[in-house]
Order: C-alpha cells, then structure tokens, then sequence
C-alpha cells in the first residue's frame, strides 16, 4: 500500500506542477479558441492540459518500475507497456484535436487503433464470469471486438461528460478511487497476482485527476481537452480490461458451503463485468441520452450541443458548482455502492442505505436555489456567500442604496443620458456598401429590411 500512495503521490505532483507551464504553451501555441454558443464559460481559457497528465503517467509508471514490489508488474505482466502505447497514441491524437480540431471520425478510429494495439501487446479480455454459467472463454475475435467497444465508449462517455470546470477529472477519480479499492482487495485479500496491474493504473488514475483537479476547479484556468479526457479515458477503460475476466473462483476457494452460500460469495466474481459499468454509468447514460437525441433530430451523433445532464442542471437553477457537486454525488453513490455490495451482497443495510442517500440526491435535485448557510461559530471559516446575513444589516443597505439614488446629482441624469444618445447614434451609424458587417451582413441585407419597414408603416 505503501508503495502505491507513493506513486500517486508523484504522479500527482508531476501533473501538478507542470500544468502551470503547460497552460504558458498552450496560450503561446494559440491552443485557446473563442466562446462557442455550447459553452458555459465566459472567457477564452487554453486548452491541452492533457500534456500534463501523460507526462504525469509516464511519471507513476517509471516510479512503480523501480519500486521493490511493484516492479514485479512489469516483469510478470506486458499490461503496463500497452497501455504506455495506446495512452502515447491516444494522446496524440487529442493534441492534434485541441490544437487543429480534426473531424469526429479521425478521433474514433485512433481510439480504435489504440484499444487495437494495447490488444496485441496482451491487454485484452479473455473470458467474462456470466451469472448462472460461469467462466465463458472468448475466442480472440470476440476478446478483440468487446475490448475495443468497452475502450471507445469509456473514451467518449468521459469526453462528453467533459463540460463543466472540474467535472470529468473528478468523477473520473471518484471513479478510479472505486476500482483502486475493488482491484486492492482482490489482489491483497485473495492473492490473485493478475488484480496487481488493475491496482496500479488506478492509483495512477488517481494521481493524474488529482494532480489536475487544482487548476481545473471553477473558475479554470486551464482545460485538459480531449488531449486528456481521452487519456483519462482511456486509462480507466484498461484498468477495467485488466482485471475483468482475470479473477478465478478455484483460487478464491468460493465453492464452499450451502448453494446459497456460494452464491452470495459468487458476486465478487460477477463485479468485474459490472464495476465497469457503475463506474462510467453517469457518463454512459448522458453518452446514451445525447445520441437518441441528436439522431431523433436528424443530426450526426457527434454533433454538439447543450443538452448534457450538466447543461441541463444549469438550465434548472444551479450554479456551476452545486451542479459539479451533485454529479459528484451521483458517481460516488453508484461507484461505492456497487464497491460495498461487493464486499457484503448479504447485507440489506446496504440496500437501504443506497436508497436513503439517492433519495438525498433527489432532494437536491429538486432545491436548486437553497444556499446552505453556515452557524454562527463557523461564519469566519466559510466564503462570504455562506454567511448568514443580519436583517439589520439588510435594511442599511436598503437604505443607503435608496438615498444613493434620492440625492443623485441631476448633471448624471443629464451625462447619462446625452451618453445613451451617443451610443444610439454609432449603432445607428450608416454601412458602407460591399463592407461585410456584424456575422457577415453587408449593407444590401440592412437596406432591403429598412424598405420593407418603410413599405409597412404606409400601408397602415
């Protein structure tokens, strides 16, 4: 364990302290484009900030190879070098994104080409636990085509997920934290020496989302693009191939007892094929709802617009960050709940306990405008805005703010308006014919709407 917190605290650190310079290239590289209408942010903010997290990966990775007992991963297991290589390519090809922004369909067949070559360097599924019929071995076509297909849809769900300040890179270690403890317990608790890999690149996982998350928080100061949402992704996807299908019941000595018993004691054996999908089952459901949405309008599914669940969480009343925090809580609740359940099956406080905090999540949901308010012994802990706010310091500013305007000195009244009636005159100023004006309008476009206004107002 030691030597685990050890390479997510560097890996942590790397990314961290070279985010900062990574943001300077990234506004030098022109990496920052304009607003568009689908964004939330209000200014231009520089992209790429992904370089920093694959330099942080590379970081953890060599750490671990030198590291006494993690250094048995790599002799054992090709697993770490594939995901080097597929990360590598991946990473590029959002650089190239951030920077050029290349069509959809280049991006999807280089995430292809990258699950195809962590494939054949050996990070592939080999068999999947079915509930009632046990181990099923894959032939190498069908382990190809399922781990391609789990690789680029855990790429796109985290990079549609990616809209609001902080939001992917925490969910993705809310994430990664779930599958660290379930993959930890298996190889620790059990033994099973092929869970080691999956520990690892969720630790690192976990450095690279935290390493990040500072410079991320609203408001940003940089964003990881695709450069790193598909990374992060990617990443992810692979620590979820490496122990799905790796876990044998005969080493667990799970056969033991009543029927019911060795059922119960089955499911450890049965969450590698679900974890994966608790962990990006905010991300797939949002991925799932904008596709049946952009096609029901006729559109191309990868398509943008403003219809993600955070958008939509705006659009209700929250803030950027209650939205963040409530998606936060929603990851974590289905991430840590299938975790426990895993633990304990038999255990209905589990149950009930994942029905009373979804149903907190709920409530939240439906309290957009609430602000939580600090007590009085915590107001000098806490922002401003957490402050409870006296009624009689409410009414002097109610005050102050009417005799403000009471006593205003009649040359503003007159300032004010002569600068509205300069203001009314430049943007009434004439067009010069054949200059293109505001989107591209020339002055035949103004002239034709003006004739027909003049046209209507004779007519009546």
């Amino acid at each position: 364990m030691r030597e685990y917190l050890l390479t997510l605290c560097i890996t942590a650190a790397v990314t961290y302290l070279l985010t900062g310079p990574v943001r300077k290239f990234a506004i030098v590289a022109g990496a920052m484009p304009q607003i568009r209408a689908r964004d939330v942010h209000r200014e231009p903010t520089p992209r790429l900030g992904g370089i920093a997290m694959f330099f942080g990966l590379c970081a953890g990775l060599l750490v671990a190879d030198h590291l006494r007992n993690l250094n048995a991963v790599f002799s054992d297991s090709n697993e770490p070098r594939a995901l080097l290589s597929g990360a590598a390519l991946i990473w590029l090809i959002g650089v190239l994104d951030d920077k050029f922004e290349i069509d959809a369909l280049i991006k999807l067949g280089g995430q292809m080409i990258a699950a195809g070559v962590m494939v054949m360097q050996g990070l592939t599924i080999l068999w999947l636990p079915i509930p009632g019929v046990g181990l099923v071995a894959l032939t190498q076509w069908q382990g190809t085509l399922l781990t391609v297909a789990l690789v680029v849809i855990t790429i796109n769900a985290v990079n549609f997920v990616d809209g609001l300040d902080g939001l992917a890179s925490g969910m993705v270690c809310i994430a990664s934290a779930a599958s660290f403890l379930y993959a930890y317990r298996i190889w620790y608790s059990y033994g099973i020496e092929a869970a080691a890999p999956a520990t690892l690149f969720a630790a690192i996982l976990m450095g690279m989302c935290l390493g990040f998350l500072p410079h991320n928080m609203h408001p940003a100061r940089i964003f990881m693009g695709d450069s790193g949402s598909m990374l992060i992704g990617l990443v992810l996807a692979a620590g979820a191939i490496s122990i799905t299908g790796q876990i044998d019941p005969d080493a667990m000595n799970l056969f033991s007892g009543s029927e019911r018993n060795t059922v119960h004691q089955m499911v450890p054996v049965y969450i590698p094929l679900l974890l994966p999908l608790t962990i990006i089952a905010v991300p797939a459901a949002d991925l799932v709802l904008a596709i049946v949405r952009r096609t029901w309008r006729g559109q191309s599914p990868f398509a943008a617009d403003r219809g993600h669940l955070h958008h939509r969480l705006l659009e209700v009343g929250h803030s950027h960050s209650r939205a963040v925090l409530i998606m936060y809580f929603w990851s974590a609740l289905i991430a840590f709940g299938a975790l426990a359940y895993s633990v304990n099956s038999a255990s209905m406080w589990i149950v009930l306990g994942i029905a009373a905090l979804s149903a907190v999540g709920l409530v939240l949901l439906l309290l957009p405008r609430f602000t939580p308010r600090a007590p009085r012994w915590a107001e000098n802990l806490v922002p401003p805005r957490y402050r409870r706010r006296r009624r009689g310091a409410l009414a002097a500013e109610a005050e102050a703010a009417m005799a403000s305007l009471a006593y205003e000195e009649p040359a503003s009244h007159e300032k004010a308006a002569q600068e509205r009636e300069e203001g009314v005159r430049e943007h009434r100023s004439p067009v010069v014919t054949g200059v293109s004006g505001v989107n591209g309008a020339t002055a035949i476009g103004p002239r034709g709407r003006f004739l027909e206004g003049r046209k209507a107002e004779s007519s009546r």
